[in-house]
C-alpha cells in the first residue's frame, strides 16, 4: 500500500524540528470496574502484542529522514514492533493530577520517530484510588483531530459489561458512502484555476472573502480580525522543545447557559473565559498588550458524515478580547468577531475554504522569522494562539468496563505561538487542554486556573 500525503498533511512535516513538534495527543483517565482483578491493567497492555495492527497505525513515511519531500507518501511498516509502540509508565503512587500532568508534559516533549508509524500509546498507572490513563500521542500528518476522535469513539462502548474490547490500533476505519459530490484537489489553488467558468467563480469568492477580511471595515465587517491586527506579545517567542501541560473541566449545560442568554456559542463563551484567562495571566506577569489578542481558530470543513482521514481544516482568526475588562462586553465582542469570520465561509466550496485559509494565513511567515531571529519587525502578528475545539462523544464511554472520566487533548506549541488550547467536549462536560512552552511561558497551571475565576465572574453577571 502507498499514499501520498495532502497539501495539509504535507504542512505539518514542513513545520517539524527539534523544538516545534507537530504531534498532537489525548489523556484520558479512566475509572477500572468495581470487579477489576489486581491484575487488570497490566493483562489489558499484555493484551495488545496479540493485536493486529491495521491501517493507518500501520504506516510510515516512505523517506523518514527527508521530511520535506514533495513525493512523501505513506507506506507499510513490514517490520512493526508493537512494544515499541505500545508502553507502560507509573505514577509514584497514589499519583495525584499535578504528577499526571509533569509526566504528560516530558512525554510531550519527546520527538516522533518517523522511521517507525508516527504514533505511541502509554498506559500510565498509579493514579489515585486505583485510576489509571492512557497518553495518545500522534503526528498530525497522520491524523486531524477529527479523525482520531472518530476512530477512539469506535474503540469504545457505551455498555460498561463489554470486556476484550481492541484499542483503536486494531479498529478498521468505517466502510465510506459513495457520494456523488466532486472532490476537492490536492492543490486548492490549482483547482480554483481549473475550469473557465467555475474556476472564475471559485476566485471571486475566495477574492470577496480576503477583500471583507483583510481590506473593508464598514457594513459589518470592522468585527473581523485579519491578518496584520495580532499584538506583538510573550506568546510569539521563539521556543524550546519543553513543554508544560494543564487541565480544565467545566459542565457543558453551565457554558450553554450563558451563550444562550447572550446569543453565543457554547465555543464563544469558551474563547470569552480563555480571553479572560489570558488577561488575568498576563497582567500579573507585566506583559499584558495594550490591543487584543487574535487568536486563529480551525474549523472542520469534512461533510456531517465523513469517517475522516488526513486532514481537511479550514481557519478563521478572532479576537480574544483581552483588551476589555468587563466579561460581558468580552464576550460580546468575541461574538460578533466570530460570526463576521464565520460569514465569509458560507456558501464556498472545501477548495474555496481552503485556498481563502492559505491567503489568510500567509503573512504567518513574517511572525516565524520574527520568533526565529529574535528581530521584531514593524508590522503586527496574524496571531497570537490557536485554540481549537474539537466535538467529542455526547455519551459516557467505557473501555473494557473501565469508565472515561474525561478526554483532554493535547495539541502543538510552534515557533511564534507558545501556547496552544484546545476543547474537547465529553458527555456532559467541556475539556480543555493548555499546552504551551515551559521556559516562553512560566506557570501555566495558573492560566487554567484564571480561566475557571474568568468563568465564575462571567456566570455572575449573566
Amino acid at each position: 500500500m502507498v499514499k501520498r500525503l495532502g497539501p495539509q498533511d504535507m504542512l505539518f512535516l514542513y513545520g517539524e524540528t527539534p523544538s516545534s513538534m507537530m504531534h498532537v495527543a489525548a489523556l484520558m483517565p479512566f475509572t477500572p470496574p468495581t470487579d477489576a482483578p489486581a491484575n487488570y491493567l497490566r493483562q489489558m497492555f499484555e493484551d495488545t502484542r496479540g493485536l493486529e495492527v491495521v491501517s493507518p497505525w500501520n504506516l510510515k513515511l516512505s523517506h523518514p529522514r527527508m521530511l520535506r519531500r514533495p513525493d512523501q507518501s505513506w507506506v507499510v511498516d513490514d517490520k512493526f514492533d508493537i512494544d515499541y509502540h505500545v508502553r507502560r509508565s507509573a505514577l509514584a503512587s497514589p499519583g495525584d493530577e499535578r504528577e499526571l500532568g509533569i509526566l504528560v508534559s516530558r512525554l510531550h516533549s519527546q520527538n516522533i520517530d518517523f522511521t517507525r508509524p508516527p504514533w505511541e500509546l502509554h498506559f500510565i498507572e498509579g493514579l489515585e484510588d486505583g485510576r489509571f490513563a492512557i497518553y495518545m500521542k500522534i503526528h498530525h500528518s497522520l491524523v486531524d483531530g477529527y479523525t482520531g476522535n472518530k476512530i477512539l469513539e469506535r474503540s469504545m462502548s457505551t455498555d460498561p459489561s463489554l470486556r476484550d474490547q481492541p484499542l483503536f490500533f486494531n479498529v478498521g476505519p468505517p466502510s465510506r458512502t459513495r457520494s456523488n459530490a466532486p472532490k476537492p484537489s490536492r492543490n486548492p489553488i490549482a483547482s480554483l484555476l481549473g475550469g473557465a467558468v467555475g474556476g472564475a467563480q471559485s476566485l471571486l469568492n475566495v477574492g470577496k472573502a480576503l477583500y471583507n477580511t483583510q481590506i473593508r471595515s464598514d457594513d459589518g465587517y470592522g468585527d473581523i480580525a485579519n491578518s496584520f491586527q495580532a499584538p506583538h506579545s510573550i506568546l510569539n517567542k521563539h521556543i524550546s522543545r519543553n513543554r508544560r501541560f494543564a487541565t480544565q473541566v467545566y459542565p457543558f449545560e453551565r457554558l450553554k447557559n450563558i451563550g444562550v442568554k447572550h446569543g453565543a456559542t457554547v465555543n464563544d463563551v469558551a474563547l470569552a473565559i480563555i480571553g479572560g484567562g489570558l488577561r488575568a495571566f498576563l497582567d500579573h506577569l507585566g506583559e499584558l498588550p495594550a490591543k487584543p489578542l487574535i487568536a486563529f481558530l480551525p474549523v472542520n470543513i469534512r461533510p456531517k458524515d465523513d469517517v475522516g482521514g488526513g486532514n481537511a481544516v479550514g481557519t478563521i482568526l478572532a479576537t480574544m478580547g483581552t483588551d476589555i475588562e468587563d466579561p460581558v462586553e468580552r464576550l460580546k465582542a468575541i461574538t460578533a468577531s466570530t460570526k463576521a469570520a464565520k460569514r465569509q465561509l458560507q456558501n464556498m466550496s472545501q477548495t474555496e475554504v481552503l485556498a481563502y485559509t492559505a491567503a489568510l494565513m500567509a503573512p504567518t511567515a513574517l511572525q516565524l522569522a520574527s520568533a526565529m531571529t529574535g528581530v521584531r519587525g514593524p508590522l503586527p502578528f496574524t496571531f497570537n494562539l490557536c485554540v481549537s475545539n474539537v466535538p467529542g462523544p455526547r455519551e459516557t464511554l467505557y473501555l473494557n468496563g473501565s469508565r472515561l472520566e474525561a478526554t483532554y487533548p493535547v495539541s502543538i506549541p510552534m515557533h511564534g505561538m507558545a501556547l496552544n488550547i484546545t476543547l474537547e467536549s465529553y458527555a456532559d462536560t467541556m475539556n480543555f487542554g493548555f499546552i504551551g512552552c515551559r521556559d516562553a511561558l512560566p506557570h501555566l497551571q495558573r492560566l487554567a486556573v484564571y480561566t475557571g475565576d474568568a468563568l465564575d465572574e462571567l456566570d455572575k453577571l449573566a
